[in-house]
C-alpha cells in the first residue's frame, strides 16, 4: 500500500483483477483477524504478525488524539469486525451487480476524524465494489486506516493495487464521498462539484422516551449518548420526554458512564459548558456531575451536555423531527432503534440513508 504526501494515480496496467468472491473471502479474514487481535486470542498466522503492532498503534491513538481511548478504539473495531463475515457481506451485496467489474473507477473519499475508523464503511464499499480507494485520512486519525489496509493487503497482497492513503488533493478521480462538517461540506460542494459525490454534514441522533422505559432500558440510553463521548453522528444529543417526566430514574440508571470524566477533553468540555450555563443564568438545567440536560429543541447539543424537550402530544415531536429531519441520524427509542442499538449500525445501515454501492454501481 501507498501513502504518499502527493497523489500518483494508480493505473489498471498490469492490475490483476479480484473476483468478488477473493473480495468477500479477504474482508472475511480480515474480520477473523480483528477478532483474534481484540481478543489476543492469536490463531491465524496475520494475526501473529500484527500482534505488537496492532497494541502500539491502539496506544499511539490515544497520544495522538485524545479521545481515542482504548476502550473507544476497541468498540469501533468491534463493530466492524461483525461485518466482516462471509455471510454478512454476502448477504449484503447481493442486490448489487458486483460480480462483473468494468474497467475500475478511481474513487476518493475523504475521512473524518470524529471516531476511530469512522470511515471505514466508505473504504470497504469502494474496495467491495472492485473500485480503486484513494483515502485522505484525517490528521485526528491518520494510523487507524493505515493499519488496517495494511493487515487486509497482508492477507491478499493484489489490495495494494487497489488502495492509496494521501495527504493532498485528488487528482483523476472518478467519483468523491467526502464526509465532514456542515462548514466543510460547503468547500467539498464547491470544489468537488465536477464529480459524481456523495457529501455529508453534520448530523444527531434524538430518542424519544415515553416514561415507561425499564432500568435496563435507560442505562442502555446511555450506550447511545455516551459512547466515543457523544462525538458521532449516531449519539443521542436530544432526548424527548414526556410533559411530566421526572429525571431521577434515567440519573440513576446512567450513572455507571460517571468515567467518561476520566478522560480529560471531556471532563473539560463538560467544565467549560457548565461555567458557560451558570455566567449565562440558564434555567432548568439538570446536572449529575458528568452531564448537563439543557431544555432544548435543537437536535444537537455540545460534548458533555444533552438537550432534553418535554412533550404534551406525539405530534409536537413529530413536528420538532420534521423541521430538523435533515439534521437526524438515528431515531432511537418509541417508533425507532431500541435503546443501546445506535451504535451498532449494520451494513445496509447507510449514512444519511444514501445507499454507497449504488452510488458506486451507477457510476
Amino acid at each position: 500500500m501507498k501513502l504518499l504526501s502527493s497523489f500518483v494515480p494508480i493505473s489498471n496496467k498490469g492490475m490483476i483483477q479480484l473476483s468478488l468472491e477473493q473480495r468477500i473471502s479477504a474482508f472475511s479474514e480480515l474480520g477473523l483477524v480483528l477478532n483474534e487481535l481484540l481478543t489476543d486470542s492469536l490463531h491465524h498466522p496475520i494475526s501473529k504478525e500484527y500482534q505488537t503492532h496492532f497494541e502500539q498503534v491502539v496506544n499511539t491513538a490515544f497520544h495522538h488524539n485524545g479521545w481515542f481511548d482504548m476502550h473507544s478504539v476497541h468498540d469501533s473495531i468491534k463493530g466492524i469486525a461483525s461485518w466482516l463475515t462471509q455471510s454478512s457481506l454476502e448477504n449484503w451485496v447481493e442486490q448489487y451487480d458486483l460480480e462483473s467489474t468494468p474497467e475500475p473507477k478511481v474513487i476518493g473519499v475523504i475521512m473524518a476524524g470524529n471516531i476511530p475508523l469512522v470511515g471505514f464503511h466508505d473504504m470497504l464499499s469502494v474496495l467491495i465494489s472492485g473500485n480503486k480507494l484513494v483515502a485522505k485520512t484525517s490528521s485526528k486519525d491518520p494510523l487507524l486506516p493505515k493499519l488496517v489496509t495494511d493487515i487486509l493487503i497482508s492477507l491478499e497482497p493484489s489490495f495494494a493495487e487497489y488502495i492509496v492513503l494521501t495527504t493532498d488533493r485528488f487528482q483523476n478521480i472518478n467519483a468523491i464521498i467526502a464526509t465532514g462538517s456542515t462548514n466543510s461540506s460547503k468547500y467539498f460542494e464547491h470544489y468537488f462539484s465536477k464529480y459524481p459525490n456523495i457529501i455529508r454534514k453534520n448530523r444527531h441522533s434524538v430518542a424519544i422516551l415515553t416514561g415507561r422505559e425499564t432500568k435496563d432500558q435507560l442505562k442502555d440510553l446511555g450506550k447511545d449518548i455516551f459512547t466515543y463521548y457523544g462525538l458521532g453522528c449516531r449519539n443521542v444529543t436530544n432526548i424527548f420526554v414526556p410533559h411530566e417526566y421526572e429525571f431521577n430514574q434515567f440519573f440513576e440508571a446512567i450513572e455507571e458512564y460517571h468515567p467518561v470524566l476520566q478522560n480529560k477533553k471531556y471532563a473539560n468540555n463538560y467544565e467549560y459548558n457548565r461555567t458557560v450555563y451558570l455566567l449565562n443564568s440558564e434555567k432548568d438545567l439538570l446536572d449529575n456531575n458528568f452531564i448537563i440536560l439543557k431544555p432544548s429543541t435543537s437536535i444537537g447539543s455540545p460534548i458533555g451536555t444533552l438537550a432534553y424537550h418535554k412533550y404534551e402530544t406525539e405530534g409536537e415531536i413529530t413536528q420538532i423531527l420534521n423541521v430538523n429531519n435533515q439534521n437526524i441520524q438515528c431515531l432511537v427509542g418509541n417508533s425507532g432503534l431500541p435503546f443501546g442499538e445506535a451504535q451498532h449500525p449494520q451494513l445496509m445501515d447507510y449514512p444519511d440513508n444514501i445507499d454507497i454501492l449504488q452510488f458506486i454501481s451507477s457510476l
